[in-house]
């Protein structure tokens, strides 16, 4: 199976139409033809089904799909690496991160490093620690923020300064916006949303058998959209501080959760992991500003 072969197979997926496919891919229709027969001939599998007027992938297709994307994401990042090994003035890092203010300390690390290396280009990818630990494990990240103490016998890591507070995103006419801070009590009988990654590591920590009295109607992995349907009226959310803007102009407020409940925040990497020139000189960065 040959990388180019992935990349027509790619774009004929996203177009789903052979002509248009072959029109940007430069390559006649005959010839990317033959090259998906020979693919489907490789694999022993059908991954088209075409139409009049258009091609859909058959579920071969959608799995063979996901992962040339992974193969190819990796092929470029390794191209990438090794063009930046002539020019350590730049290159591409990729970062996973947790949602949480604390990203402001990388922020301002990568700020102050890009004076010194200017055309590095940095890649986010947000979400939770599920999320970037497996990219990180299959090598489609350089490190990662993760929000759980990391797994030491397949990471190094570096502790942030900060705990985040948990608490309640609320709308301000909301009962519970009146008090200072909400007891698991205070929850029972409104409806909630978290992260599935929380419910599972952090709420029973907090309130034990009591999370089963909570009316928990949903998951979400993005603060932002959580915040959408709090706007709604749907529900309250249960997160981090300093993620939700809760100004004078704002319809919405945090409480936070009593007792205390709070959750540290880890730079983590493969251990004897190999970096590209540019990662290794940032990570280096992050190590010397945190010790």
């Amino acid at each position: 199976m040959e990388i180019r072969v992935l990349r027509y197979f790619l774009e004929i997926a996203r177009e789903e139409n052979m002509t248009r496919a072959s029109e940007r891919l430069h390559v006649s229709q005959p010839t990317l033809s033959k090259q998906m027969k020979d693919l489907e001939e490789e694999l022993g599998k059908k991954l088209f089904r075409r139409g009049s007027a258009s091609i859909h992938l058959t579920d071969e297709g959608m799995l063979l799909r996901k992962r040339a994307e992974d193969i190819l994401s990796m092929v470029d990042k390794t191209t990438d690496e090794f063009r930046a090994m002539n020019e350590i003035t730049g290159g591409d890092v990729y970062i996973g991160c947790a949602e949480s203010h604390q990203i402001r300390y990388l922020a301002e690390i990568i700020r102050k490093f890009r004076e010194r290396y200017p055309l590095l280009k940095y890649h986010i990818l947000s979400g939770d620690t599920v999320q970037v630990a497996e990219r990180l494990d299959r090598g489609l990240l350089d490190f990662a923020v993760i929000v759980e103490p990391p797994n030491l016998q397949k990471y190094n890591y570096i502790e942030l300064p900060v705990a985040n507070t948990w608490g309640v995103v609320m709308r301000k006419d909301c009962p519970l916006a009146k008090i200072q801070s909400v007891t698991v009590d205070d929850l029972i009988g409104y409806d909630l949303i978290s992260s599935p990654q929380s419910l599972e590591a952090d709420f029973p920590r907090w309130c034990g058998e009591k999370l089963d009295e909570l009316n928990i109607t949903g998951t979400v992995n993005l603060f932002y959209n959580g915040t959408v349907f709090v706007k709604a009226g749907n529900c309250l959310l249960l997160t981090f501080d300093r993620l939700a803007d809760t100004g004078n102009e704002s319809e919405l407020c945090f409480r936070p959760l009593t007792p205390t409940l709070e959750s540290k925040m880890f730079i983590i990497w493969k251990r004897y992991q190999v970096f590209s020139p540019i990662a290794e000189l940032l990570i280096d960065e992050i190590k010397n500003t945190f010790t």
